[in-house]
C-alpha cells in the first residue's frame, strides 16, 4: 500500500529574488539543469545545448495552444470596478471567466469594459460566471485590443506589450489558453532548425491551459485534491508519429508538464490513442507515467500539482535535491525562468 502524500511533501524554500520577472533577451539563452537518470553530478547548461542530448529520430513533442490575452478590466452598472480572467471560450462570444469585484455580480447583470464593450453575466457555472460579450465583433479581435496576457501571479508587474510576444511560443496555433505552456518559450527559431538538422522530429498537441494551474492545493492531503479541467486534443498524426518512433527504438521526450497530462491521458495502456475533450488527470507519485522518456520542463511552485507530476516521472527526493541544487545555483524560476531537462529515474 503506498504511503499518505501530504503537499508539505513537495514543498522547498525559494528566495523571493529567483521569481523570474522578465524573459531573458534570447529565448534559448535560458539555463538547462540536466538531471540524468543515474546519482548526479548535475551538468549546468543552456537551453540552446539541448541538440547535445538528443538523437536522430528522438521525438520531441510540443504543446501548441496560443495564449489570448484574457485580463479585463471594466465597471459595473453600480459603478464599482471589476477585473474579469477568461478561462475557457465556450462559444463565439461566451466564455467562462473568474470576475474579482467587492460584490458578488448577479446573473443579468451587466459590465462595461473600459473600452467599451457591454457584457452580460449570463449566471455561475462552479467557481465561474458564464459571461456574454454584447458585439459581433469576432472575439480573438476584441481580445487583442482591450484585453492585457494574463501573467501569472507571482510576476509582480503589469503585462507589458512585449508580453503578448514573450509570453506566447513561437508555435503557438490553437487559441485557447490562459497561461503559456513555458517549457516551450525556451524554443526559437534557431534551436528549432538546430533540433530538425541533428535529425530529432517534432509532434504537437493542444492543451488549453487554464487558470486552475496557479491554484493553490486546498487540501493537504495529495490524495483529497480535485484538479481543475482543461480540454486538449491529441490527434491520430501524433499518435501515428509516436508509434514509429518506439518502433525505430527513438524516444518520445515532452516539452512541458502540459504535453505529459495530454499524452496520459490519451494513452490506454501505455497506448496513445486519438482525443479530444476535457481532462481532469491528477499525476503524483505512485502514478506511473509511461507515455514520454524524456522531459523538458521549468521550475514548478512549491506544493504545486506540477511539483507533483514531475516527482511522479523523476522520483520526489531526486526532485528536490535537483531544486536545491537549482537555487544553490541561482537559477531563475517559475515561467519566465530557466529549465530542466529530466530522465525517469533509473530503476537500478
Amino acid at each position: 500500500m503506498l504511503p499518505t502524500l501530504k503537499k508539505s511533501d513537495f514543498n522547498y524554500t525559494l528566495p523571493p529574488e529567483l521569481i523570474a520577472q522578465a524573459p531573458l533577451a534570447e529565448r534559448s539563452s535560458s539555463r538547462l539543469l540536466v538531471v540524468p537518470a543515474k546519482a548526479p553530478p548535475y551538468e549546468d547548461r543552456i537551453v540552446r545545448d539541448l541538440p547535445d542530448y538528443l538523437q536522430a529520430g528522438d521525438l520531441l513533442v510540443f504543446n501548441d495552444t496560443r495564449v489570448i490575452p484574457a485580463r479585463l478590466h471594466g465597471t459595473k452598472e453600480t459603478g464599482g470596478r471589476v477585473e474579469i480572467l477568461l478561462e475557457r471560450i465556450t462559444g463565439a462570444h461566451e466564455v467562462l471567466a473568474q470576475i474579482g469585484a467587492s460584490k458578488t455580480p448577479k446573473a443579468g447583470g451587466r459590465i462595461t469594459l473600459d473600452e467599451g464593450t457591454l457584457l452580460t453575466v449570463l449566471g455561475r457555472e462552479g467557481e465561474f460566471y458564464r459571461v456574454r460579450f454584447d458585439t459581433d465583433e469576432p472575439l480573438e479581435k476584441l481580445l487583442l485590443r482591450a484585453g492585457r496576457m494574463p501573467l501569472p501571479p507571482y510576476i509582480q508587474r503589469e503585462a507589458a506589450e512585449a508580453d503578448l510576444h514573450r509570453y506566447q511560443t513561437v508555435f503557438a496555433r490553437h487559441t485557447g489558453a490562459v497561461a503559456a505552456p513555458t517549457a516551450g518559450l525556451h524554443f526559437d527559431d534557431a534551436l528549432l532548425a538546430a533540433l530538425q538538422a541533428k535529425g530529432v522530429q517534432f509532434g504537437h498537441v493542444t492543451l488549453h491551459v487554464g487558470a486552475g494551474t496557479f491554484q493553490n492545493m486546498r487540501t493537504e492531503s495529495v490524495h483529497d485534491h480535485q484538479m481543475h479541467s482543461e480540454w486538449l486534443n491529441v490527434g491520430a498524426e501524433l499518435c501515428q508519429q509516436i508509434a514509429r518512433t518506439r518502433a525505430a527504438g527513438g524516444r518520445v521526450v515532452a516539452v512541458g508538464t502540459t504535453v505529459v497530462r495530454a499524452l496520459e491521458s490519451a494513452a490506454r495502456d501505455g497506448v496513445v490513442q486519438p482525443f479530444a475533450g476535457d481532462t481532469r488527470i491528477f499525476i503524483f507519485p505512485g502514478y506511473r507515467i509511461r507515455t514520454v522518456d524524456a522531459l523538458v520542463t521549468n521550475f514548478h511552485l512549491p506544493e504545486s500539482t506540477l511539483m507533483m507530476l514531475v516527482s511522479a516521472f523523476a522520483g520526489r527526493e531526486r526532485i528536490l535535491a535537483a531544486y536545491e541544487h537549482a537555487v544553490r545555483e541561482r537559477y531563475r524560476f517559475f515561467s519566465y525562468g530557466d529549465a530542466m531537462l529530466l530522465h525517469p529515474e533509473d530503476p537500478a
